[in-house]
């Protein structure tokens, strides 16, 4: 499964996790302005990653040149999307993303095209069937989620900042009111006033805090990490703080067990500075952080344009 945040100190941050038990390949992809998609001739460039098919970017999470922000979460057993229908604006599941960060500058514009569209069901081949996805999407100002269920398309103000897997994001913010005791402080004596309870240690801040990997815990956890957590401004600082926020809810390879020897793990992190156009990524295998500028690119250019991930371990030896 996975999470998705946005962080705001100064420059405008979004990321995600992406879990799962295998890699699809994927890539940071740039499509520049005059990428052929069916759907617009000049657009938006992206920056993102993707698991690239017959030449298309199949969007995972990406930004545009305009500091919109986009990623796809599994919504699995809850996800219901419409057939085509000639009287609509059909948009297929997998066309969402580049279709929105093409046209869209704002989270507003984002939500005036969804809620006059037909997102449907179609494939993009036989071998890729559609996935069950919510969105998160988001701009300096703003964040919505996004979700299509058998009642319709829903879209939710999203003031977390926070996004995770099931149940649908109503629910997770219901369940956030569990939490509301939670402190980054040390903890008071509430329990008993007979009994003489105190900390028995330093670093007991957050008592409570739910640490399983269930995506109801990882929401929670999420939220109150990136609440919580100090807003730095200088972009290596910022970028630091980030992946830090991402890395209370990252997967270790076997702790998750899917079966048949499988395991759920986090396959990359990722950190999108929207306003400067800079794609962070650090995978599974490799600590270090890699950067892609995507305004170290020609942006007015029709060829897609890929930089494969840096997954070999990246060791600095001080002697």
């Amino acid at each position: 499964m996975c999470t998705a945040i946005t962080y705001n100190p100064r420059d405008f941050y979004f990321g995600r996790t992406l879990d799962y038990e295998h890699s699809f390949g994927e890539e940071i992809a740039i499509t520049p302005r005059f990428f052929p998609f069916s759907f617009s001739q000049e657009h938006y460039a992206i920056i993102g990653m993707a698991h690239i098919e017959d030449g298309y970017p199949l969007y995972y999470d990406a930004a545009n040149e305009k500091g919109l922000c986009m990623a796809g979460l599994n919504f699995v057993g809850n996800a219901y999307y419409g057939e085509n229908r000639a009287d609509s604006n059909n948009i297929a599941q997998f066309e969402l993303i580049p279709y929105i960060l093409s046209m869209c500058a704002t989270t507003k514009e984002a939500e005036e095209i969804i809620k006059n569209s037909n997102i449907t069901a179609d494939p993009f081949n036989e071998y890729l069937p559609t996935a069950e996805l919510h969105w998160l999407i988001a701009d300096k100002n703003r964040a919505i989620t996004v979700e299509c269920v058998k009642e319709g398309v829903k879209i939710y103000e999203n003031k977390v900042g926070v996004l995770t897997n099931n149940p649908p994001f109503d629910m997770q913010l219901t369940f956030l009111n569990n939490y509301m005791g939670l402190s980054a402080k040390e903890p008071k004596n509430l329990f008993s006033k007979t009994l003489d309870l105190k900390p028995y240690s330093r670093g007991m801040g957050a008592m409570g805090l739910p640490g399983d990997l269930s995506s109801s815990s990882r929401f929670v956890r999420a939220a109150f990490t990136k609440s919580n957590s100090v807003l730095c401004e200088r972009e290596n600082e910022a970028v630091a703080q980030f992946f830090h926020i991402l890395g209370s809810v990252e997967q270790v390879e076997g702790c998750c067990v899917l079966g048949n020897n499988k395991y759920e793990k986090t396959i990359y992190t990722s950190c999108i500075n929207a306003d400067k156009g800079i794609y962070y990524y650090k995978p599974y295998e490799n600590f270090r952080i890699n950067a892609v500028n995507m305004r170290h690119v020609d942006l007015d250019g029709a060829t897609l344009i890929k930089y494969p991930l840096n997954l070999s371990a990246d060791i600095k030896n001080q002697n």
